[in-house]
């Protein structure tokens, strides 16, 4: 325990003396998957326990999940048997639409895809407007085929099967003009509620896309985040950059 301790702090400091103060989130442990967005935190663990960020206090929310995220659409999360449901009153409320993977990060619009890594949108009078398992609500399918798929200002940001990333701009009712290729390979990618663009490719390795703005949502390159450990799984929001690691460690970082 003393020598792993010892390896995380040399590790955490040679992020510093790149511009990334990171620090071991030490009160929480086996995180699969973590969502950040509007100053809220949510993630699962690996028993696929559903958690909420309070002050410096991970607090276990009902249910059992293998994904979540949060946003401006609200907190929505989806189950081991890709049932997808929306954090109401306190409780999770299934809605008709299976998914594997969503996102909240839109403008209070959700997107995602299936097990079939079909694309699909709910509209924001969707979103918001679900409150019960007897809504009628359907998602919107997508064009293309995307493993992992995620929203911000500027626009959504997907990979594919072959880490392919793509491009879409969405408005609030799903309208969109198809996908545009963006050059670089990710196995993840992750859209703050700033527009900023984080992702994880195959080799465990953190970037960040630069000189994105509403004019240039593309951006103008990649940059990469020098983590020093592999890495599985990124989210940014208000500052602050939450990574959790192969080996199972989450770290938080300052830039």
């Amino acid at each position: 325990m003393r020598a792993t301790a010892a390896v995380l702090l040399v590790l955490c400091l040679l992020t510093l003396s790149h511009a990334w103060d990171c620090q071991i989130v030490a009160n929480i442990k086996n995180l699969m998957q973590i969502d950040a967005g509007l100053g809220q935190v949510v993630a699962t663990d690996t028993s696929q326990i559903p958690y909420y960020l309070v002050g410096d206090k991970w607090i276990r929310m009902p249910g059992s999940l293998r994904h979540i995220t949060v946003g401006p659409a609200g907190i929505w999360g989806v189950s081991n048997g890709n049932l997808m449901f929306k954090y109401v009153a306190g409780n999770w409320v299934q809605f008709a639409t299976s998914a594997k993977q969503l996102d909240a990060g839109g403008d209070e619009f959700v997107v995602g895809d299936n097990m079939d890594d079909v694309p699909w949108c709910l509209s924001r009078s969707a979103s918001l407007g679900f409150m019960g398992a007897d809504s009628s609500l359907r998602g919107i399918m997508l064009p293309g085929a995307v493993k992992y798929f995620s929203c911000g200002p500027f626009g959504c940001w997907a990979v594919n099967k072959n880490d392919d990333i793509f491009l879409m701009s969405l408005n609030q009712d799903c309208q969109n003009k198809g996908w545009s290729h963006i050059e670089g390979k990710l196995s993840m990618i992750e859209v703050a509620t700033d527009g900023s663009v984080f992702g994880v490719n195959s080799a465990g390795q953190v970037y960040t896309r630069d000189g994105i703005t509403a004019s240039k949502p593309e951006g103008t390159g990649w940059s990469n985040v020098l983590m020093y450990m592999p890495m599985k799984h990124v989210t940014y929001d208000l500052g602050r950059l939450w990574v959790i690691s192969n080996s199972g460690f989450t770290m938080v970082c300052k830039h």
